[in-house]
């Protein structure tokens, strides 16, 4: 035991890197709770007595109906990819993760300007049908219209995880089933379910986190939530403390969702009595339920991707390319400061993952909750905390500077460093997450055995633990970066001036109901996200071929 515990000793230096890095994911957060005990700012009572009852209610029907909206689509489509066999379902198995290609804010333009009086399906029933509805049949822009945005393109979250979830389920458990008489629907209902619990509240609990962190669909269609609510006191107001008491709000608000979801997930564990477990056979479909599934699966996939997609390609043809250097310059800038971030992001991220591999098991997990609430908590509150923290080390140099006469020309409230700070905060969890993926497949063996023969803590990791990490490595810097692609709130809040990314531009344009610019930036957001979702998606079936087969 002795000889296991002085194995595993780290060396100094990894854990106060370690401690650096922690310690930075905490201070913005820890600096919204701390403004708090301030003066409240002047707009404060007015928010408090005719406002906020608004956006508490808003954020809720949007948050609880798009999760278990999605839960059930998400749920659905995971049990009849993993669970039967028909023409196109390998196709399916990742075409239907494409939706998260397509961000909700680029949806939610897209599909208001479908149903607008001069989009196509308004357009073609005047002319070929001679029908002049009511526009109130059309009206999308609304709550109902942001749930149906919410649940069209975040239900991939759900679909992904619970169907990795019943692939590794034992084909035991269907054939008990029907061989006691049951059908399908009951099947799903009273066992597949149950079973998946845990995937799929796990997987509409990242559904309710993005809808809460969203900016771009409410403000588009109106709608008052906590995101849009600090973004108007803060800019527009100038009132910054309010902005604090509201990211406060937002912050309990996701406590309680993280609350329910533990409780909605349980503590059931499940367990065969065999080692040897069949993995699901797929039935093959005929007839009517061929075609219902068919139906079913490419009729989310055409809303969810092909509909929105073609749509775009549509309204940039009638731009005829429209600034073809703008739209390459908002690209090259998306994709050197994406780029520049996740390398960033996912060094921090193996430093703390390397350190929890040598620590206890409660150090460990304590830094694994540590690094994913940032991605728990909405951009636009990661984004007053990190302000806050920003001016403070600005007037810490300021003090320097004219105290004590040492030169810091340095102003990090109103550059890339703030911005990209933010990002660390923000995602830093997910790239944790891909490392600490990658070490749990690899073992300790092979670090133990090096640390046996004498090697160093750093020498192991750069001759043995990097190597075997890269699959991992590259994972987590795809997803990273395409999640900093799509990011919307933060940049725009923390930007530089006169700074712009694919996401923002394409946000202004289409606020500013420039359609066709919009369409030519966001085919090329969307074209980055498609590509970093099928090298991930195909690495991964390669990876897992035997367990998917």
């Amino acid at each position: 035991m002795q000889l296991l515990k002085k194995i595993k000793q780290g060396s100094p230096g990894w854990f106060l890197l370690t401690a650096g890095i922690i310690l930075l994911l905490l201070i913005p957060n820890l600096n919204i709770i701390i403004n708090l005990f301030g003066k409240a700012g002047e707009n404060w009572e007015h928010v408090r007595d005719y406002l906020l009852i608004n956006y508490f209610q808003n954020s809720l029907i949007l948050v609880l109906a798009s999760g278990l909206l999605a839960a059930f689509l998400g749920a659905g489509l995971a049990w009849i990819i993993a669970a039967y066999d028909f023409p196109g379902r390998n196709f399916l198995s990742w075409g239907l993760i494409l939706p998260l290609a397509i961000p909700p804010y680029i949806g939610a333009y897209v599909y208001q300007g479908m149903f607008s009086y001069t989009g196509p399906l308004q357009t073609f029933l005047r002319n070929d049908f001679q029908l002049q509805l009511s526009q109130q049949y059309f009206d999308f822009m609304n709550i109902r219209g942001a749930i149906f945005i919410y649940t069209i393109f975040l239900f991939p979250y759900v679909f992904l995880m619970t169907k990795a979830f019943l692939s590794r389920q034992s084909a035991s458990l269907l054939e008990s089933s029907r061989l006691l008489g049951k059908n399908d629907s009951t099947i799903f209902f009273k066992i597949i379910l149950p079973l998946s619990r845990g995937a799929v509240v796990a997987g509409s609990s990242l559904v309710m986190m993005e809808v809460l962190n969203d900016y771009g669909v409410v403000k588009y269609f109106g709608i008052s939530t906590f995101t849009t609510a600090i973004f108007k006191t803060w800019f527009g107001m100038g009132d910054l403390a309010t902005a604090v008491r509201l990211a406060v709000m937002a912050m309990l608000v996701i406590f309680v969702l993280l609350f329910l979801e533990k409780l909605l997930r349980g503590g059931r564990k499940y367990s065969y009595s065999t080692s040897n477990i069949r993995p699901l056979s797929r039935r093959k479909l005929k007839g009517s339920k061929k075609v219902l599934a068919q139906f079913f699966c490419y009729g989310v996939f055409f809303f969810g991707f092909l509909l929105p997609t073609i749509q775009l390609l549509y309204w940039s043809f009638l731009s005829r390319g429209g600034e073809l250097l703008g739209t390459l310059n908002f690209a090259l800038t998306s994709f050197l400061t994406g780029g520049g971030a996740a390398v960033l992001i996912l060094t921090g991220a193996v430093i703390v993952a390397t350190t929890a591999r040598m620590s206890s098991s409660f150090i460990s997990n304590l830094l694994a909750r540590i690094t994913i609430l940032g991605y728990s908590i909405p951009g636009a509150v990661i984004a007053v905390g990190v302000l806050l923290f920003m001016l403070q080390l600005d007037q810490i140099f300021l003090f320097l500077q004219t105290g004590f006469g040492i030169e810091i020309n340095l102003v990090l409230s109103s550059t890339l460093v703030m911005l990209i700070f933010a990002y660390a905060v923000r995602f830093m969890g997910i790239a944790f997450n891909s490392v600490n993926s990658g070490y749990q497949k690899i073992g300790e063996s092979y670090f133990e055995a090096s640390r046996t023969l004498g090697k160093g803590v750093t020498e192991t990791f750069f001759k043995i633990d990097l190597p075997m990490l890269k699959p991992a490595l590259m994972s987590g810097f795809l997803l990273i970066f395409i999640e900093i692609m799509k990011e919307l709130p933060l940049t725009m809040i923390l930007r530089p001036f006169n700074f712009d990314t694919l996401a923002t531009k394409a946000f202004e344009y289409a606020s500013d109901e420039m359609i066709y610019r919009a369409a030519d930036l966001s085919l090329v957001l969307i074209f980055f996200s498609t590509a970093a979702i099928y090298l991930i998606t195909h690495h991964r079936r390669r990876k897992n071929n035997a367990v998917e087969n």
